[in-house]
């Protein structure tokens, strides 16, 4: 993966700013219609809790795009986040030059 220092940014920010609040839309409706309590919804746009793929697949209906959108962005988040956590260091290899070549 890539060295980036500047992490991406939470899903559940670019579903606030750029779904939400650009739309003139409130935490309540959109939970209500999404199907899904407005304290899930909260932790999402509060960047406590990620999207699940069912809940993607819900924006993806609700606002038009796919629900692979929504997934990248998740996925993404959380990779940077690995990366930066993980300690490589500690971890035992089991391949050679030659199997990382062919991968």
């Amino acid at each position: 993966m890539k060295n980036r220092t500047l992490a991406p940014v939470h899903p559940g920010e670019i579903l606030k700013e750029e779904y939400i609040v650009e739309r003139g839309l409130t935490i309540t409706e959109v939970a209500k219609g999404l199907g899904v309590s407005r304290n899930v919804l909260s932790n999402i746009v509060n960047e406590h809790i990620g999207i699940t793929p069912e809940l993607a697949v819900k924006l993806s209906e609700a606002f038009g795009n796919s629900a692979q959108f929504w997934i990248n962005l998740q996925n993404n988040y959380n990779m940077w986040h690995a990366e930066k956590n993980v300690d490589r260091s500690t971890i035992q290899h089991f391949w050679n030059d030659r199997d990382r070549q062919s991968a």
